[in-house]
């Protein structure tokens, strides 16, 4: 595994733990109001008692997210890092002078080791008589010794370790803004790799100490914040005018420049988009819109960041959040911030400068933003991943190429063989906002918030050894339902259930492997029987059987055929002055094989492109032609 995927893997553990600060902030803002006054104070003790109890075990979290993200989702990993935890931690409560706590840098340092001592070690084989601590038991034992050892020498390296933490919070503050812009641009940068939880780990969990009334020393810009450090929140208020204006900004920028044909879907996808990221900061899916279009844009969009980290800065605003800089955590932890209200007449700034730098931009360069162009619009996933899982299976190159797939917030982050067999075009049109390379199998792949449900499907179809035919383009041009179909034998799915193109050109290509089983003698249709035993009927065009002349047949009965290959070449151009419809069913005559149906988003499609219907046999119906 190279550098960028180990990251990559680190990168989704470290975020992994995070998910449950939302609970510690609404526990806070709860013991926050005026319970005393209702006769209610234990309410009061019981919520903040709760919140802070969440960012005490904030090091614990850390350390089994970290281990079980990287021995992917290995139980014995995660209890070997608990387990080292508490060793390290009675060790240094006991030998060391109290300044010296539990940290989340330590907890990912512990999960680092745990994860990689599974990984390495679960498999081990001892001698006999002692072979009972073999296998993953070993790595409990492991642990163990490693935390004692470990935890005795941060006795003595810890205090240097801080001293370099304390000297870049020095660092920061003796440049002022450019400290925060820096880490305002870094943190745009990285997040567009999936990478940017390492570098927040640091600057929201490790720089800076405050010390609470009851004695309790915390760590970190996020935890002080919550804890009532009143110069905390430096590293969080620039983001709110970003995530809260900016980013939904870009959203009706897009909407305004789409094409008026495929606007109503656009604007019902981004305007989803907006809400989603102004009420909790997930980005994602607005920013992969123009990333990849337009590298110098998200160039921009990296510098306005950084300088609203430093506005913030030179203004004295101070404001956190537990989960991201959204309407809710700006609302809910309003009550520790400090000038707060400030962001939002800058985020209405930068609102409308976003707005209308996007717009100009988009008309000026030309930029392929979603609904300028045929691609991926984002689609309404809600109800359709089950149907539309197997295709994004198949177009990451199929079961046999997929070695772990995992999910954050907005993406999935996979592990493959070769991902040169990745089918980009086909997840774009699957709904992929952006795919990037990491290099050595690993790829994320932006799908939005639904990420996480995807990947349950495809972790569920990896199990399943249900047969599977998967049917590529057969010609260029747009895919319809076959109820669309202008032609009541096809339409009501009389000869067989299916879906229909409609060409843009005049080739006809094969869309599984099979043996050619009939050619009509006009050569208007074809028929193909799968190794499956699936007989598949394609049909050029409506009341096309009596033309004579415009089909040109590139095989013959009997002739073994494979995705991608010419079938049929006819006249576009005569069929459109003679065909009652150029619509092109592709129907399965047999349908009673087929337990279950997936399509493609009915857009437009290249030829050969793969995964466009996928089908899954039932068992007793497996078996047919051989090909």
């Amino acid at each position: 595994m190279n550098w960028l995927g180990s990251l990559q893997q680190l990168g989704r553990a470290i975020m992994l733990p995070t998910m449950v600060l939302p609970a510690a902030a609404i526990l806070l803002s709860l013991g926050s109001l005026p319970w005393s006054a209702w006769g209610l104070a234990s309410v009061a003790e019981a919520a903040t008692y709760a919140g802070q109890g969440i960012f005490y075990y904030m090091p614990y979290l850390f350390a089994v997210g970290v281990a079980l993200g990287l021995s992917n989702q290995a139980g014995p990993a995660g209890l070997a890092a608990l387990a080292g935890m508490f060793t390290y931690d009675r060790i240094v409560m006991k030998l060391g002078d109290g300044a010296l706590q539990p940290a989340t840098l330590i907890g990912i340092l512990l999960g680092i080791v745990a994860g990689i001592a599974h990984n390495r070690f679960k498999n081990i084989k001892l001698p006999e008589a002692i072979q009972f601590f073999g296998g993953s038991r070993f790595v409990l034992l492991f642990m163990g010794l490693f935390s004692a050892l470990f935890a005795w020498l941060m006795l003595g390296v810890s205090p240097l370790i801080q001293h370099g933490l304390d000297g870049l919070l020095q660092f920061v503050d003796r440049t002022g803004g450019f400290g925060l812009f820096v880490y305002g641009v870094l943190y745009r940068v990285l997040t567009a790799f999936g990478l940017h939880h390492i570098l927040n780990n640091v600057f929201w969990f490790q720089l800076g100490t405050f010390t609470t009334p009851d004695g309790t020393v915390v760590q970190g810009d996020l935890p002080r914040f919550f804890a009532g450090d009143p110069t905390a929140g430096s590293f969080m208020a620039g983001l709110f005018p970003i995530m809260m204006f900016a980013l939904p900004a870009i959203a009706f920028a897009i909407i305004q420049e789409a094409r008026e044909d495929l606007k109503p879907q656009i604007k019902k996808t981004f305007l989803r988009a907006a809400l989603v990221c102004f009420l909790t900061g997930v980005s994602e899916q607005i920013e992969f819109a123009f990333l990849f279009a337009s590298p110098y844009l998200f160039a921009l969009h990296t510098i306005m960041s950084g300088l609203a980290m430093a506005l913030t800065a030179a203004l004295g605003i101070y404001h956190g959040f537990s989960y991201s800089a959204g309407a809710i955590d700006f609302i809910l932890n309003l009550h520790l911030a400090r000038r707060a209200w400030l962001l939002i007449p800058i985020g209405l700034v930068y609102g409308m400068v976003y707005y209308h730098l996007f717009r100009w931009a988009i008309r000026r360069f030309q930029i392929p933003t979603p609904g300028r162009e045929e691609g991926s619009e984002l689609g309404d996933w809600a109800g359709n991943i089950p149907y539309q899982a197997p295709l994004i299976l198949q177009a990451l190159g199929g079961k046999e190429n997929v070695v772990q797939v995992q999910a954050c917030i907005t993406r999935l982050r996979l592990t493959v063989h070769n991902d040169r067999q990745i089918d980009t075009g086909a997840l774009k049109s699957l709904g992929s906002a952006g795919i990037i390379k990491l290099g050595g199998g690993n790829v994320q792949v932006v799908f939005g918030t639904y990420s996480e449900l995807i990947r349950e499907e495809i972790d569920k179809l990896m199990l399943r050894d249900l047969p599977q035919v998967l049917f590529n383009a057969p010609m260029q041009g747009k895919m319809l339902p076959i109820e669309e179909v202008p032609d009541h034998i096809f339409a009501q799915k009389l000869v067989g259930d299916g879906v229909a193109f409609i060409p843009d050109k005049g080739e006809l290509v094969s869309p599984v492997f099979g043996k050619v089983m009939h050619i009509y003698p006009t050569k208007h249709a074809i028929g193909i029987a799968t190794p499956e035993g699936l007989e598949v009927l394609m049909h050029i065009g409506i009341d096309t059987s009596q033309l004579k002349g415009p089909f040109q047949s590139e095989v013959k009965e009997g002739d073994s055929v494979e995705p991608g290959q010419v079938l049929v070449r006819f006249d576009l151009d005569y069929l459109k002055e003679h065909a009652a419809s150029l619509a092109t069913p592709m129907v399965i005559t047999n349908p009673e094989r087929v337990k279950s149906w997936s399509y493609a988003p009915f857009k437009n499609v290249k030829k050969g492109q793969s995964s466009v219907m996928s089908v899954v046999l039932h068992e007793s119906n497996v078996g047919g032609v051989e090909s």
